[in-house]
């Protein structure tokens, strides 16, 4: 499962509030936090707040489903490609 961390300010532009609040509300959800190598504090997201991340970045970047598309086409046609071919990468007969 992908993980998302983002610090109290991240997290409270996310869901509309100030940083403070988003730290309350990381406490309230029991979210996963750390203090990171930047001195930075950093919360988990969970599925749902994931899922909202992810709606809003699908929103801002119109032409994100064409690329997710394109990379599953390009993924398809990689595996294809790799199964067709011996370990010595010469061509199955």
């Amino acid at each position: 499962m992908p993980q998302i961390w983002m610090t109290y300010h991240e997290l409270g532009t996310l869901c509309g509030f100030s940083a403070a609040e988003a730290r309350l509300q990381a406490q309230h959800l029991l979210l996963d936090r750390r203090k990171s190598r930047d001195g930075n504090t950093r919360v988990k997201l969970n599925a749902a707040l994931m899922a909202r991340f992810l709606e809003t970045i699908r929103e801002a970047e119109s032409d994100l489903d064409d690329a997710i598309a394109a990379l599953r086409d390009t993924h398809r046609k990689m595996s294809g490609v790799f199964r067709t071919r011996t370990s010595f990468g010469r061509g199955v007969a």
